[in-house]
């Protein structure tokens, strides 16, 4: 065997599986790439934070705000001492950290130079600044809000573990409707698992086709406890939800951007499961009442039915049918009676008129001048003689008598 080193490949893609690295070539070749890299100011939240009396080093692991990610941190305790409000698990902080790699280890931290924690005052105006992106995107717009269900069969509830959020909404919906069921989803409601715990629980009940309406429920708490339900990833989770999302967070005073974003803002859990179900005792008496006005209505409708039916059963044509008849055969006989009146009448004074319009037309007529011995003259011709001077001696003429005619001959005058 030949004492020579082998040549090791020079770059990571030259390596084979029979030319590998070693180990200690990786892991210097990573600590020499990461040493390259310049400081950084980070932000996130304090998760774990271990103070070591003696050793001159502080550790710290820092979780995003957002999704499950961290870094360990080493800081100099003088650092955590300088800090503006004292520092805790849970707090908001921004460091200034240059990246290091232990090569023994093959471990990956933060060594920090800076730290600052980050204030309410700002966490809030974050909060207001998403506010105003979130509503330009009118993802608070009444248009989007949806209905809740009368009597939802299953209710999703998101809540801290075994809370007095949850017994709120359990116990007094229960108390008003005892048959309604729920679907609970014990999660964290504040510190670094928050948001990622409640969105994932949101996203999952919403994906069951059982769950008719969903509750994100949690008691009062500090503005910092109240912060991840203003939260992005979480507003935006609860803004694409197609089931109704009711959101029950902290008390009447609390306006996370959660509320904003659901369909309906309960001011306490209490208000949510009064909201999310009907009370039992109230709609038995609605149903009640409306059982007892529509029986009164239904016997003032019979009663309105059997008055009229006796009214028209009342009724002579109905007592006798044949009273119709008669009244109408009295009524055609007195019309007989009173036209044949009328025509007797009318025909006797027509007689009369007549005789007098006879008498008069005799007296004018013709006929009755011949019958008192006249007589009239006609030429041949048919035209009537009224002189001398109209005929002349040997015409031959006619004439009428009262009671015939005559053929005559005119004669001169002796």
């Amino acid at each position: 065997m030949s004492d020579k080193p082998r040549e090791l490949p020079a770059r990571a893609l030259e390596t084979t599986a029979e030319q590998p690295w070693p180990v200690r070539l990786l892991t210097q070749k990573i600590g020499e790439y990461v040493a390259r890299m310049p400081p950084v100011w980070v932000e996130g939240q304090i998760v774990q934070l271990n103070r070591r009396p003696g050793a001159g080093m502080a550790f710290l692991t820092l979780r995003d705000n957002d999704v499950d990610m961290s870094l360990p941190v080493s800081v100099h305790p003088r650092l955590l001492a300088g800090a503006a409000t004292p520092l805790r698990e849970g707090s908001h902080v921004v460091v200034h950290a240059k990246p290091t790699y232990w090569t023994k280890r093959g471990t990956l931290q933060l060594q920090a130079d800076a730290l600052r924690t980050v204030g309410i005052g700002d966490l809030l105006a974050r909060v207001e600044q998403l506010k105003r992106v979130l509503a330009a995107e009118g993802l608070f717009d009444v248009g989007r809000k949806v209905a809740l269900p009368f009597l939802p069969a299953v209710v999703g509830l998101v809540c801290g573990r075994e809370s007095k959020a949850e017994h709120d909404v359990v116990v007094n919906a229960r108390e008003r409707w005892p048959g309604v069921h729920f679907e609970i989803r014990e999660v964290a409601v504040q510190g670094t698992g928050a948001v990622s715990q409640v969105s994932a629980a949101i996203a999952e009940l919403d994906a069951d086709s059982r769950v008719d309406v969903i509750v994100v429920a949690r008691g009062g708490g500090s503005v910092e406890d109240l912060l991840p339900f203003s939260n992005e990833q979480l507003v935006r989770t609860a803004a694409a939800c197609r089931t109704p999302l009711v959101s029950a967070i902290g008390h009447e005073t609390d306006a996370p951007l959660l509320d904003l974003v659901a369909d309906y803002r309960a001011s306490t859990p209490t208000d949510a499961a009064r909201r999310i179900v009907p009370d039992m005792s109230e709609e038995q008496r609605i149903v009640l009442h409306a059982r007892q006005r529509m029986g009164a209505a239904i016997e003032h409708r019979l009663r309105a039915e059997q008055h009229a039916l006796d009214g028209i059963r009342s009724r002579p044509v109905l007592a006798d049918p044949t009273t119709m008849v008669v009244r109408r055969a009295e009524d055609v006989d007195r019309l007989h009676r009173a036209g044949s009146q009328a025509f007797a009448l009318r025909v006797e004074r027509s007689a009369a008129e007549l005789a007098t319009l006879h008498g008069r037309l005799r007296a004018l007529s013709p006929a009755a001048t011949l019958a008192r011995g006249y007589a009239v003259l006609r030429t041949p011709a048919g035209t009537a003689v009224r002189s001398p001077d109209d005929v002349a001696a040997g015409d031959q003429l006619e004439a009428l008598l009262a009671e015939g005619r005559l053929r005559v001959e005119v004669r001169p005058s002796p």
